[in-house]
């Protein structure tokens, strides 16, 4: 049954006009529910009975004007990010559109990384990162969404924190953003209770409100896509072979210069300078690496693009854009990783320097920094 949108029953959790007819568009109830005296959504329902968050996209501009409209208000900001694609997932200039509300940085995957590793140092590590992307946190959190550790911690942060004000959590597109949301709501809030929903001024999408116990609110903010990360740019069926989901497996490599790396055919890598060290790809196991001579590089990524040399296949590979070259120089003593957003990255594991080049598609961010192991 059509209704104006004037006239149509409102989902009592959220207040969005009703409609049966698209399943894809917000306020979507089955025929036999919309005349019910307390519908409720689809997208309310779900949160409600199967404690699923949304997973809602925009892009940059949309964001910012939504991160914009934080900084008039009083709440901690939960910032997650991905381990695995820190400089990727992590939203730089954050300060300056939230004002002077706290962020905790909440950094998921670290079920990625060896059991061996150091986590103080890990930790230490990503509060430098953070304040070179411009950050400044009340406190970081490793935690890893999929195995559920470190939840726990988590929301004793969040309890530390934030008093007596709203939460906004913030994110990029499959950081774990979701997960986290889900489990607030399992900590947080009285399930009994609907869901409203707020719609910011200037976006067209919805940020998720969720009642908490004390009358706050946990406000769920769509994730933002940044076409940065190589994620965002494969095909759906390659995500898998690109996005570990099991601890990586790191693949170490004693490489002379003039020697190449490839990524499937997603990225490739030259040693052009140095003396022989080996460099330890953090890769998805799913992506297979081939070694050739520089000298042979082209000549084999002419004949095995899409093939041998995949992801991705001949088709999908039309679709990426074309690479752009970035020239790196590691110097010596240095203990430095070479980090391609969506990837992983490459730990260089010489102290006498080298020079590589790294070819992936262009706005992919490729970039040094301070190895995290």
């Amino acid at each position: 049954m059509a209704h104006s949108e004037n006239t149509a029953p409102r989902c009592v959790g959220c207040g969005i006009p009703l409609q049966s007819e698209n399943k894809e568009v917000a306020g979507y109830v089955p025929e036999a529910s919309l005349e019910k005296e307390e519908a409720i959504c689809q997208r309310c329902f779900r949160i409600k009975h199967y404690n699923e968050a949304s997973s809602v996209t925009v892009d940059q501009d949309e964001f910012l004007k939504l991160l914009g409209s934080i900084a008039s208000t009083d709440s901690l900001v939960v910032h997650i990010v991905d381990l695995f694609d820190f400089e990727g997932s992590i939203i730089s200039g954050l300060q300056r559109f939230i004002g002077n509300n706290p962020v905790l940085l909440v950094v998921n995957k670290m079920d990625l990384l060896p059991r061996v590793t150091n986590w103080n140092r890990l930790k230490n590590w990503v509060q430098k990162q953070a304040k070179v992307n411009g950050l400044k946190v009340e406190d970081v959190v490793l935690c890893s969404a999929q195995r559920n550790i470190g939840f726990d911690r988590v929301v004793e942060a969040i309890l530390t924190l934030r008093g007596k004000r709203d939460v906004y959590v913030v994110g990029a597109t499959n950081v774990g953003k979701s997960t986290l949301i889900n489990r607030l709501i399992s900590d947080f809030s009285d399930l009994k209770r609907e869901l409203t929903v707020s719609r910011y001024p200037g976006t067209t999408l919805d940020a998720v409100n969720i009642p908490m116990d004390d009358g706050k609110s946990i406000i769920d903010t769509p994730g933002i896509v940044y076409p940065s990360r190589l994620t965002e740019l494969v095909v759906r069926k390659d995500l898998a072979k690109v996005m570990p989901d099991k601890p990586l497996k790191p693949m170490t490599y004693q490489l002379n210069p003039q020697q190449t790396l490839f990524f499937g055919s997603l990225v490739r890598f030259d040693f052009i300078e140095g003396e022989r060290q080996s460099f330890t790809a953090y890769v998805a196991s799913e992506l297979k690496i081939h070694r050739t001579k520089l000298e042979r590089a082209d000549e084999l990524y002419a004949e095995h693009r899409g093939v041998m040399l995949s992801p991705p296949d001949l088709a999908d590979l039309e679709t990426l854009p074309a690479w752009t070259r970035h020239r790196l120089r590691i110097d010596s003593g240095s203990s430095q990783d070479i980090f391609i957003s969506g990837l992983g990255w490459i730990q260089a594991n010489g102290t006498s320097g080298a020079t590589v080049d790294v070819y992936a598609p262009r706005g992919v961010k490729v970039m040094l920094r301070d190895s995290m192991l």
